[in-house]
């Protein structure tokens, strides 16, 4: 099983690929490069990507002092309450309403839907950051609704973050899981070489026997 190596001494993007990193390894790695250390693990893996490719992306600057903090805090609240008296249509766009997952936005939805307990799907949700994040003032609650459909796809929830749950779930959906008292622990320790290495990050039933020695 190949092992992974530490990051000083992976040479490209397309061999740092081939490992597990957990979000808070690739926040760390960003900061001792000196780059955006911020977002979700794909944005990060995007800014390592990047580095790889010669292009550094600098932390965002932030706001210092108590005062700059509590004008901040002040004029967000004077936006949110104008936002709140935007008109909800489907041509209103996210960032003119100030776009929030609240009971507001899910009544909204749930009328356009017909859906009585609506629920923001993992799609809509990676969308509404990078309108955000954008800045795209043509993005309207109309298009959030084509990608609750399926019709319309402007950002990709990363689901790499789920990898750990789906692996725990399904070993202990596997009949042999049934012989371990601690079926955490055990996930956990084949967990770990399946994620120092460069196989696919799911359990399969061979694991068992393949790293039986160890559990």
């Amino acid at each position: 099983m190949e092992e992974r190596p530490p990051f000083s001494e992976i040479k490209s993007f397309s061999e740092f690929s081939k490992h597990y990193w957990y979000r808070e390894e690739l926040q760390q790695i960003c900061k001792q490069l000196g780059i955006d250390a911020s977002g979700m693990k794909a944005e990060l893996n995007r800014n390592i990507e990047e580095y790889f490719n010669g292009n550094l992306i600098r932390p965002k600057s932030a706001p210092s002092g108590k005062s700059r903090a509590k004008a901040a805090v002040s004029c967000r609240s004077r936006a949110q309450s104008a936002a709140d008296d935007v008109p909800l249509t489907l041509d209103t766009p996210l960032l003119s309403c100030k776009f929030r997952f609240s009971q507001r936005f899910r009544d909204f939805f749930s009328t356009q839907t017909g859906v009585a307990r609506f629920k923001f799907n993992t799609d809509m949700v990676a969308t509404a950051k990078k309108v955000r994040e954008t800045g795209d003032a043509s993005f309207t609650l109309g298009d959030l609704l084509d990608v609750f459909y399926g019709k319309k796809t402007y950002a990709k929830y990363d689901n790499s973050c789920l990898q750990w749950n789906n692996f725990v779930k399904d070993f202990c959906a596997d009949p042999q899981a049934a012989q371990f008292s601690d079926k955490l622990k055990t996930a956990a320790i084949l967990w770990r070489e399946v994620r120092n290495s460069t196989r696919p990050k799911v359990f399969k039933s061979e694991l068992l026997k393949e790293f039986a020695h160890l559990l």
